[in-house]
């Protein structure tokens, strides 16, 4: 039998999406432990403050970012704590232009909403080697098996 970390996981939705859903099902099926806020559509300040408490208060062991919930990741101060950031839509939010060492970015070569070539430059621009970037999914919603598998590895990854 093989034995999986627990993780206590912040995660933070995209515009377009409310707390639970298939990802975060996904996580809390295999055991995690998700918080989950909601992110207020109409305000990026308020939604960057829902995120910056909750990381306070929660002290989780990774934080998980959806598109625009990738950029809040992003734009959070983490310390030593590892980020996962799908899709992240960084150019559309936030001040963020790099990520710490050690983020993990998923992102489908089929996404329309945000182009994985935005990914390619935050990669890039923030010295993360190439490996830090798994091409995965069948598109921006990544609820598909592959992708959502890809993102189960990343939360419970060793090296975090």
């Amino acid at each position: 039998m093989i034995h999986r970390a627990i993780v206590k996981i912040l995660m933070l939705h995209g515009l377009e999406s409310t707390p639970g859903g298939s990802k975060s099902d996904h996580l809390a099926a295999q055991g995690h432990t998700l918080l989950n806020p909601e992110l207020p559509r109409d305000s990026w300040e308020r939604a960057l403050e829902i995120a910056r408490d909750a990381f306070a208060r929660e002290q989780p062991d990774v934080v998980v970012g959806a598109s625009r919930g990738g950029a809040l990741a992003a734009n959070l101060v983490v310390g030593t704590t590892p980020l996962v950031l799908i899709a992240p839509a960084w150019r559309r939010f936030g001040s963020a232009r790099t990520v710490k060492p050690g983020t993990w970015i998923l992102h489908s070569p089929h996404d329309d909403v945000v182009l994985i070539a935005d990914s390619h430059e935050l990669l890039r621009q923030s010295g993360l080697p190439p490996s830090a970037l798994v091409s995965v999914g069948a598109d921006h919603r990544m609820k598909d098996p592959a992708a959502l598998a890809a993102l189960a590895r990343a939360v419970s990854a060793p090296h975090r």
